[in-house]
């Protein structure tokens, strides 16, 4: 045998993984954050709570600078992990590291929820601003509502207590629009007649809203 092959150093080939990364083989520290949503978009629950550990004092730190609340801000930060969680399936390691990715996800979440206390901040206080600007006008307007209600509610009475025949010319002329003239050839009663029980009905209405003239 040649001594050149008995004396040529062993070489050692590095084995090639073949299988995906697992949880349980490797310690989180081994873990890239792409390899980390890649176990999450194959839903290995492992993998968002490994994401938890890296980032969420860094993630916190970013939305306390948004929201300025501490215990909004906690709230905000499991809101952002469990949306990574729902979304990970949208992260395309092609468009950009997964971090930029989160960072990107959580700054827009804290402004949303930023302008949402604000806007609710400012309805809240143009309706505290109203209520002791305006009670009293509030109140006058209820009032008035409660005394035209009444109002028709007499009319209707007074209307049920007149003739038929002077309910029914005052019907025509002033529920349906129409002239004396037109009354007087539509029911074949003679004019003078209309504009007597006309009369007469509107002096018996009117006796019977004194009182009421404000609303008129």
């Amino acid at each position: 045998m040649s001594t050149a092959l008995l004396s040529a150093p062993e070489t050692k080939t590095r084995p090639v993984n073949l299988h995906p990364i697992r949880p349980l083989e490797v310690a989180p520290l081994d873990l890239t954050d792409e390899q980390l949503m890649e176990m999450i978009q194959k839903r290995e629950s492992a993998a968002i709570g490994f994401l938890h550990d890296r980032y969420s004092s860094m993630l916190k730190a970013l939305i306390m600078k948004v929201l300025h609340n501490e215990a909004e801000s906690e709230d905000m930060l499991q809101e952002i992990f469990m949306e990574i969680w729902d979304r990970a399936a949208s992260y395309d390691p092609q468009k950009g590291k997964a971090l930029g990715w989160i960072i990107t996800l959580s700054r827009r979440r804290a402004i949303d929820r930023l302008r949402k206390r604000e806007a609710y901040c400012r309805m809240e206080e143009r309706l505290t601003e109203a209520t002791k600007r305006e009670p009293q006008e509030v109140h006058a307007h209820v009032e008035e509502d409660i005394a035209h209600a009444e109002m028709r509610e007499h009319l209707a009475r007074v209307m049920t207590g007149l003739p038929p025949a002077q309910q029914q010319v005052i019907q025509l002329a002033f529920y349906k629009g129409m002239s004396q003239r037109e009354i007087a050839a539509h029911t074949g009663i003679p004019l003078g007649t209309i504009k007597t029980r006309i009369e007469l009905g509107l002096k018996k209405i009117s006796e019977a809203l004194k009182g009421y003239e404000d609303l008129l």
